[in-house]
């Protein structure tokens, strides 16, 4: 049975992963909608003579997947939960000496 103290840190480790959730969605819908405008401006200069669009599609994409691993990769070095799990082995570790 779980503590109320360990519900609510749930709860909010919840809440926090939906708000991070949230923003990325923003942020991969902001992306492609300035791309798009990009290219858009591109293509009436110049009618893809130089497709210099690219350039900024690449940078801010590497970006959102360095984004979008930290957010959904549980293998991450030091991901969502990192920090609390080596508490808890240190904890454990202790307790077992």
């Amino acid at each position: 049975m779980m503590t109320p103290e360990e519900k609510r840190d749930k709860y909010e480790r919840a809440k926090q992963r939906v708000a991070d959730l949230k923003k990325f969605y923003g942020e991969l819908m902001s992306y492609f909608l300035f791309i798009a405008i990009l290219a858009g401006i591109n293509f009436y200069f110049n009618n893809w003579s130089y497709m210099w669009f690219l350039w900024p599609a690449l940078g801010w994409g590497i970006g959102l997947i360095f984004k979008a691993y930290k957010l959904f990769s549980k293998t991450a070095l030091f991901g969502r939960d990192w920090e609390e799990r080596k508490i808890k082995e240190l904890i454990d570790k202790d307790e077992n000496m």
